[in-house]
């Protein structure tokens, strides 16, 4: 389902701006590659990261905070139940 292309990039990118979440890109020394600053709602990931870099910072994030999908667009929905459904299913499979 992940396809590591820039139009996903841009997909996770637009679910994310409908939410609450400020998404920048910057360069800082974070050691997962990113930072969450749950307070001020702010997403920080490496601006250096290559595309598939970015797209696996995101869904990293999107694992550890709740987004309000009442604000997201039709397109934007389907994306988050997706992400969703496949998360459930890889805690639902025993490890490899």
């Amino acid at each position: 389902m992940i396809k590591y292309t820039t139009q996903f990039l841009l997909k996770l990118e637009e679910m994310i701006t409908e939410s609450d979440y400020t998404l920048r890109y910057e360069k800082g020394n974070f050691k997962a590659g990113y930072c969450v600053l749950k307070d001020q709602k702010i997403m920080i990931v490496n601006k250096f990261f290559t595309t598939e870099g970015k797209i696996n910072a995101l869904l990293d994030i999107l694992k550890g905070v709740t987004l309000d999908p009442a604000k997201f667009s039709e397109k934007s929905l389907k994306l988050h139940e997706e992400l969703t459904q496949q998360q459930q299913q890889q805690q639902q499979s025993p490890a490899a």
